[in-house]
């Protein structure tokens, strides 16, 4: 049947109409809000002039019912527009302001439906402009962006001051993203339960060891442990690779992302030869034995090198920390562990929920949009492959980092 429009109706207009009409009513939240504060803005005007074409006036007759005027209240992330009853006043010969009117314009936007549809793809125009009940005037652009800077300031204070005591962390990955011409160094860590979680970030030119040291000491503060060993997995970064030793020292283990490996020594190398040395790394690392997988890659480097010098002085760059994990003898965890994939798709999105920003004017702006990326991501990801059988890995990581001769 076809919902009927509403103007002033009140809720005891509707409790008069048929099951049908109330069910009609009923699948849209904004119809039953309208009637809502439609009785309650009758309520008051009760309260002032008297019942509808009664002779028993209050306040000695002061007060009159003078028409209407068109007006909103914000439901949620919605206007929602209404007709406000006017009253006049004989003594001032005036409008009176109704009190629960601008009470009722005080209501303040959902936070949460703010932050996630701005989050999920929606600029703050889009948010502003948006309008899924005919009757619902969309909010201000510029009330949606005061309200989402106010929100998403509240979340990066907080994710800022996040503890992580009570976690137990196998492994960090760190790396960067650029975002306006500036880049965001960004670390996030896997639980001993697979659970991935974004600890933090700075801002930073570049990787700098300075800056990635102030991260990791900032973790540490806030409660991340390293006392049973941490696997970090990270790019080729020498800064990085500092950072992690001055701060981290000989708790932790450094996994080199294979696929940062592959792609810096293919940079090297004409495109004509890409397709085979990639098949010659990949087997190279798919092998389980560090030795057998080691000396591969050392006859891979010494075949390049009759070719180009410099890719394979690449290749040889850090090429054990590239097989951490076969030292450990858990290459089984390799889908997960052998190269920054987790982390990168943690900035494609935040790419994604920054896309529609147009205009970068501050540090803070980078701070707060990042933070809520890095919460609303948190919120989707999925437990690293082969989670059940993590404390193994723990065990390896542990065992390691107490071996004077590991490193």
């Amino acid at each position: 049947m076809t919902k009927p429009t509403l103007h002033k109706e009140n809720l005891q207009w509707l409790l008069k109409q048929s099951t049908d009409v109330k069910i009609a009513m009923l699948e849209s939240h904004l119809d039953i809000c309208r009637l809502i504060v439609n009785e309650v803005l009758e309520e008051e005007v009760t309260s002032l002039c008297g019942e509808k074409y009664s002779h028993d006036k209050p306040h000695a007759g002061r007060y009159s019912r003078w028409g209407y005027n068109p007006g909103s209240v914000r439901i949620g992330e919605h206007r929602l527009t209404i007709q406000v009853p006017r009253v006049f006043d004989h003594q001032t010969n005036a409008v009176k302001s109704l009190e629960s009117y601008e009470r009722l314009r005080e209501i303040v936007v959902d936070d949460e439906y703010l932050l996630r549809g701005i989050m999920l793809g929606l600029s703050v125009r889009d948010f502003a402009d948006l309008n899924s009940n005919p009757s619902a005037k969309a909010l201000t652009r510029s009330s949606v962006d005061a309200a989402f800077i106010e929100r998403s300031a509240e979340r990066l204070k907080e994710f800022e001051a996040r503890r992580y005591d009570q976690e137990q962390f196998i492994a960090l990955f760190v790396d960067g993203k650029y975002l306006a011409g500036e880049q965001i160094l960004l670390a996030l860590g896997v639980t001993a339960q697979g659970r991935k979680l974004p600890l933090g970030f700075v801002q930073t030119t570049n990787e700098n060891s300075k800056p990635c040291a102030d991260l990791f000491s900032d973790l540490i503060e806030r409660g991340l442990s390293i006392n049973q060993g941490l696997l970090c997995v990270v790019d080729g970064s020498k800064g990085l690779r500092k950072a992690v030793s001055d701060v981290f020292g000989a708790q932790a283990l450094v996994q080199r992302c294979q696929w940062h490996k592959r792609e810096n020594v293919l940079s090297y190398l004409p495109k004509e030869d890409h397709v085979l040395l990639k098949h010659q790394l990949q087997s190279a690392y798919a092998m389980t034995c560090y030795e057998q997988a080691h000396q591969e890659l050392e006859e891979l480097a010494k075949e390049i090198e009759r070719r180009n010098k410099s890719a394979a002085n690449s290749l040889r760059e850090g090429l054990s920390e590239t097989l951490t994990l076969h030292r450990l003898a858990m290459t089984e965890f390799s889908r997960s562990f052998a190269t920054t994939n987790c982390i990168e798709s943690l900035n494609s999105q935040i790419g994604s929920a920054t896309r529609k920003v147009k205009r970068w004017t501050s540090s803070d702006q980078r701070h707060r949009w990042v933070a809520i990326g890095l919460l609303e991501a948190e919120q989707r990801m999925r437990k690293v492959d082969n989670h059940q059988r993590l404390p193994h890995l723990q065990r390896a990581i542990t065992e390691a980092v107490r071996a004077e001769n590991f490193n």
